[in-house]
């Protein structure tokens, strides 16, 4: 597939999705909670956490009962929030010395991107919430 989330990306949505499923519970998660229940590597995770808390998406907390918790609600986050704070917002511009071709396929390019990017905003990490908790619910076959 053309467009792809990044390793990077992906373990930070799923540390997001973990702590959004205790916000309303005011608790935090300290990293090996989140770690043990995403199946992610201790170490990389702090690094994306305190990404994720420098662009402000997430708070910590020192203390015996410290730890992570979201800085605003899970509906306030969108998807496109947390995809820039880790890869960047950045758009690619084009040099006027390129070719045709080149710039062709820029525009093109900068024209998925902003559909891409407007879905995200669209979506909010309580969506993303929700679909995780849909799709973990056991199946119930019923046979006539």
């Amino acid at each position: 597939m053309l467009l792809e989330l990044s390793g990077r990306t992906r373990y930070a949505l799923m540390a997001m999705i973990e702590l959004a499923s205790v916000y309303d519970s005011g608790e935090t998660l300290q990293i090996r909670q989140i770690a043990a229940a995403q199946n992610i590597p201790d170490r990389y995770l702090e690094q994306l956490l305190a990404t994720l808390r420098r662009g402000g998406l997430i708070s910590s907390e020192r203390g015996k009962k410290g730890g992570y918790l979201l800085a605003r609600p899970p509906r306030k986050i969108t998807l496109l929030e947390i995809v820039n704070c880790m890869e960047g917002g950045d758009p690619v511009e084009t040099q006027e010395d390129e070719s045709v071709s080149v710039r062709a396929i820029s525009q093109m390019w900068q024209t998925v991107k902003r559909a891409a990017d407007d879905v995200l905003e669209k979506n909010s990490l309580q969506d993303l919430l929700e679909k995780r908790n849909y799709l973990d619910q056991p199946v119930t076959m019923y046979y006539i």
